[in-house]
């Protein structure tokens, strides 16, 4: 329970089902890795005959999301609902999991998704483990997905309310996760789900939505690697595509594929970042044009709906959480990697982010992108 209104209500469904729900807060931050203190939340479920867990997470930092009124918020709702609130310290798997997989793929010159890993590796990984020692069979979070049993494989599908679909970023639950986890919310509307936190009388029922990454509440990602890293990132030559020297920037990590901002180079007509090499330390400009690629690889992948791609599929693909999907062919590579070749070239594919494949409402699986054609 994260303090906001979707992993309160989701708690709030959970009991009208029949669940029997304690909370957990998840502290994830060690003091001195981020500035500010430290507090964070999240919640388990557990019933007579089902047992179960509602999970969110917070941390206490100065401004952004995870403030100290949001574990407030959390802490009144789950008491209110006759809920326990217990403490997991996950600092040092979040520590690892998230913030070091964030700096090295920035360092790698990747643009990395962390709420991916933090999903990946806490909520449905490490916070499962400790929900099956403590003898709960579910989690629960307020994601807006839905998850369904088709034959023998649970299925992840896209929220009712495809205006807050958070498939995208669970793309990389396993099928043991899935028969684990319950969304509440996968089949209500985000004014839904705050009628039913009025009528609750919730102290958190029109709560404003958290958009920031939660380690890094002011958007600085460079300043946020270097003051954690204790490295500076070096300066190197901004290039042309043709290889001549326009400028220097201010270290590759301050840069992604497609920026055009903050490029600190005049030129006579527009340029964007087209590529970034660590090797050199340069940063290449182009113009638009230079953006659009006909197809993607990822790998460390993912597959829901199938065990393995057998044959070329036609699919949708996200390339970035709120990009509109784009028709296209997958096909394994191997068991760990897949090619896309877009119906037509797509902008922007930016390596560290997710490609994530849907059939309709129904998450085929995704990966991460490394490279492009």
């Amino acid at each position: 329970m994260s303090g906001g209104v979707d992993s309160s209500v989701a708690a709030h469904l959970m009991q009208e089902g029949g669940y029997e729900c304690i909370g957990i807060t998840l502290k994830l931050f060690s003091s001195g890795d981020i500035e500010g203190e430290d507090d964070s939340s999240a919640a388990l479920n557990a019933n007579s005959a089902h047992k179960g867990c509602c999970s969110g997470t917070t941390a206490h930092i100065r401004k952004g999301c995870c403030s100290l009124e949001d574990v407030n918020d959390a802490r009144e709702v789950a008491y209110r609902l006759g809920m326990p609130h217990y403490v997991l310290n996950f600092a040092d798997d979040f520590k690892k999991e998230v913030i070091g997989r964030f700096i090295d793929a920035y360092e790698r010159g990747a643009t990395p998704n962390p709420c991916i890993d933090c999903n990946r590796h806490i909520k449905f990984d490490r916070l499962l483990k400790r929900a099956k020692q403590l003898e709960f069979d579910f989690i629960v979070t307020g994601h807006y997905a839905r998850v369904e049993k088709s034959g023998t494989r649970y299925v992840l599908k896209k929220a009712i309310d495809h205006s807050k679909d958070q498939s995208y970023v669970l793309f990389a639950t396993t099928q043991a996760q899935l028969s684990c986890t319950r969304f509440p919310l996968g089949s209500l509307t985000k004014g839904e789900v705050r009628k039913i936190a009025e009528a609750q009388g919730f102290i958190n029922a029109q709560k404003h939505d958290s958009q920031d990454i939660c380690f890094v509440p002011d958007r600085d990602y460079a300043a946020f690697i270097e003051r954690y890293t204790g490295r500076p990132a070096r300066e190197g030559a901004v290039l042309s595509l043709d290889g001549k020297v326009l400028g220097r920037h201010k270290g590759i990590i301050r840069y992604t594929i497609g920026q055009r901002r903050g490029l600190g180079i005049a030129l006579n007509e527009p340029v964007y970042v087209a590529s970034k090499s660590v090797a050199d330390n340069t940063v290449t400009l182009g113009p638009e044009a230079s953006l659009y690629t006909q197809s993607l690889t990822a790998n460390n992948i993912n597959l829901i709906a199938y065990e393995r791609l057998e044959k070329p599929v036609r699919v949708r693909v996200k390339t970035r959480y709120l990009q509109a999907e784009q028709g296209g062919i997958a096909e394994q590579l191997d068991n760990d990697s897949i090619r896309v070749v877009f119906d037509k070239p797509q902008r922007a594919v930016t390596p560290g982010q997710a490609a994530v494949l849907y059939d309709g409402d129904v998450v085929v699986g995704g990966g991460t992108i490394t490279g492009t054609e």
